[in-house]
């Protein structure tokens, strides 16, 4: 955990880029957790999928592991502009300020819910050829994740709180921000709590897995939205997510209240994507 954070404060004294959602660790949590709830004959065929990544011709950013897969569709966003026009597929700009409406945010397919939408349809369609079937496997393992951090889902104005600096421990200062605080930091605590990691959170999970996978990703949408304003933007307002200020403080209490969110997040995304590869492959 020190090793995380000393990477994170160096991370800090860097000039900000495009944030990664949940970091490499939440992404590999999420993904993980897929794994471990799926079938064997969902493993097999994820598995023969992956063997096949060198058709999509990305070397720089291999994906044969799933642990490279999850973070893949971040990868190939360096490769610009060869892959500049699946920007748009990570994230959904629905306002914390307005009732909860996902159309506006998502016109022509250009958000995360519908990309993962889009992307099991692909997967399911034998009759694809094989590379297009191979990344729209990549893509949802990592889109699936996207859609459960909550500043992927709910944003004021201000790029899912990348615009917005932030204080996090040690870690604050006037190059972090509250997107990407709760991308790595934040999300390293909740995930490393106990119990902790993959195992550790399906351990803690209700018995009832189906309920926990059900919904559709309006449903999940409107989840992610949710906490983002209740959890991510409330507090560090004031108490009202609307408000605006130059640096949002994260207190300790702030951060103990956002760990079982994210915690339930990370577990949430991992289970609705194994339902999602049983959809799919099984």
């Amino acid at each position: 955990m020190i090793r995380r954070l000393l990477l994170f404060v160096a991370a800090a004294m860097l000039p900000t880029a495009p944030a990664l959602s949940w970091g490499r660790y939440g992404h590999d949590t999420v993904a993980e957790i897929a794994w471990l709830e799926s079938s064997p004959v969902v493993r097999a065929r994820m598995t023969a999928l992956l063997r096949r990544t060198a058709l999509l011709e990305t070397p720089d950013c291999p994906a044969r592991t799933l642990g490279d897969a999850s973070i893949w569709a971040d990868c190939i966003r360096g490769l610009s502009p060869r892959f500049s026009y699946t920007n748009p597929w990570h994230y959904q700009n629905v306002s914390v300020c307005r009732p909860f409406e996902l159309t506006a945010a998502c016109k022509d397919g250009n958000c995360v819910s519908a990309q993962i939408d889009r992307n099991v349809r692909l997967l399911a369609d034998r009759t694809v050829p094989e590379r297009e079937r191979v990344a729209a496997l990549l893509f949802l393992i990592h889109f699936v994740g996207d859609l459960h951090q909550p500043l992927h889902a709910g944003d004021d104005d201000d790029r899912g709180g990348n615009d917005v600096r932030a204080r996090y421990g040690i870690a604050g200062g006037p190059r972090t921000n509250l997107h990407g605080v709760w991308d790595t930091p934040l999300a390293e605590r909740a995930i490393t709590t106990p119990a902790a990691d993959a195992r550790g959170l399906l351990a803690s999970a209700p018995a009832d897995r189906a309920a926990l996978a059900a919904g559709t990703t309006e449903d999940w949408s409107r989840e992610a939205w949710q906490a983002a304003r209740e959890i991510a933007y409330t507090p560090v307002r004031g108490g009202d997510p609307c408000a605006r200020g130059n640096v949002a403080a994260l207190s300790e209490a702030d951060i103990e209240q956002a760990i079982p969110v994210i915690r339930l997040q990370v577990l949430r995304g991992g289970v609705r994507l194994a339902r999602l590869l049983q959809e799919a492959l099984g």
